[in-house]
């Protein structure tokens, strides 16, 4: 009786969510879609992943304690290396792995779907090493990892980004022993490859915090974790120049991935915070 009980129990969970170990769920039925779409840069009818359920990795460690990694989607390089392929159709589904030592004059950017302005006059805007450097130096975390992840992240074939460039991401944060990492993506489409991304590190057992400034494309992705503020593509750490706006968002989003104890997406109070410094003309 125990046992068929146990049977019951079991497939009713599983045709609660039959898709939670998938990174994109009805993966065929996407294909199609996409084969259907007349490419166009402004993604008109393109179709996006809609997933319903998210996996989850609840944090072990506290932030203090955890080696973080980062990951970009602005396609910044190292300037004088190969660039990201910009007019591939499918998109660039390579990466870089950057030492955190190298300088914000050293990079470039192949830049899709986004302004640079933002990120080639701050780094810090869409690539936080300075501020997470700050949080390592001030034990907020235990260390930022010797290496980030760069990215193109305008690359319309999802599936290419589910079956290739997610298990390579998440194969070399195992590798450097990362215990948490944060996804920040630059464009519109970033915010897909990126959850894309984040849903198949969490899938390998590492807790992951996505930054967000579009709530639409997030919410039908659904990345395990999410941060959400009205901010801009091309500056989604924050505007350029502006560290205490910087700090403000990354310390809100760092500090959910303890807590959280289920997939969750979290409006952050950043725009409040900083209407009230510009009232009191601290900027």
């Amino acid at each position: 009786m125990l046992e068929t009980i146990k049977q019951v129990v079991g497939l009713k969970r599983e045709e609660e969510k039959p898709f939670e170990n998938e990174v994109i769920e009805n993966l065929e039925s996407w294909t199609v879609r996409f084969s259907r779409w007349r490419f166009n840069e402004e993604l008109r009818g393109y179709p996006f992943v809609e997933n319903r359920y998210a996996p989850f990795r609840p944090a072990r460690r506290a932030l203090p304690m955890l080696n973080l990694g980062l990951i970009s989607s602005a396609g910044a390089y190292i300037d004088g290396t190969k660039p990201f392929d910009t007019a591939t159709v499918d998109g660039d589904v390579s990466f870089r792995e950057i030492p955190r030592e190298v300088e914000a004059k050293d990079l470039a950017y192949s830049a899709r779907g986004y302004d640079p302005k933002a990120v080639t006059e701050d780094r810090n805007a869409q690539i936080p090493i300075e501020r997470l450097i700050e949080y390592e130096e001030n034990a907020v975390i235990g260390r930022l990892n010797e290496v980030w992840w760069s990215l193109c992240g305008f690359i319309p074939n999802a599936r290419l980004v589910a079956e290739q460039l997610a298990p390579k991401i998440a194969e070399r944060l195992h590798r450097y022993n990362v215990q948490a990492a944060l996804l920040i993506p630059a464009s519109r489409l970033c915010h897909q490859t990126v959850a894309i991304i984040a849903r198949k590190i969490e899938q390998s057992g590492i807790p992951t915090m996505t930054i967000s400034v579009d709530r639409e494309i997030t919410e039908k992705i659904r990345p395990p974790r999410a941060a959400y503020y009205e901010g801009e593509f091309g500056s989604v750490a924050g505007k350029p120049n502006w560290k205490e706006y910087q700090l403000r968002i990354l310390d809100e989003s760092l500090r959910l991935i303890e807590p959280l104890d289920q997939p969750s997406i979290r409006k952050l109070v950043v725009e409040l915070e900083t209407e009230v410094e510009k009232e009191r003309g601290e900027k």
